[in-house]
């Protein structure tokens, strides 16, 4: 039998296989001992399509725009469906963050205990 859990509104655990999935399209995305980022689509956006310049960029050097060289904007997306999973606001060359590190462990031996598995 399948157990899954939510995590967030489009990540999901299945408990037994201990995988991350996409809780639009059901797409295994990686293990949940891991980083689920490391199984998604990235897309590295630069920020000043989210946040046009406010001021003529041919007449003043600060827009109200964010400076691609200072913030870019990573975008996650489910590789089967295209739902964008997460995004998060990182300076150039950042890794990327281990946002949701969960103790499976104790996450299964709480929800298969209620299941009677």
């Amino acid at each position: 039998m399948s157990t899954r859990v939510a995590i967030t509104e489009y990540l999901e655990i299945e408990l037994n296989s201990e995988r991350w999935h996409c809780r639009s399209c059901g797409h295994d995305i990686a293990s949940a001992r891991e980083n689920y980022k490391t199984g998604l689509l990235v897309y590295d956006r630069d920020p000043r399509e989210i946040h046009a310049p406010i001021l003529d960029e041919t007449k003043y050097e600060f827009t109200y725009a964010p400076d691609p060289t200072w913030c870019r904007i990573v975008e996650f997306y489910c590789p089967s469906c295209g739902t964008q999973i997460e995004n998060e606001y990182l300076p150039p060359g950042h890794p990327l963050t281990h946002d949701i590190e969960l103790d499976i462990d104790k996450l299964k031996q709480r929800h298969l205990a209620k299941e009677g598995q």
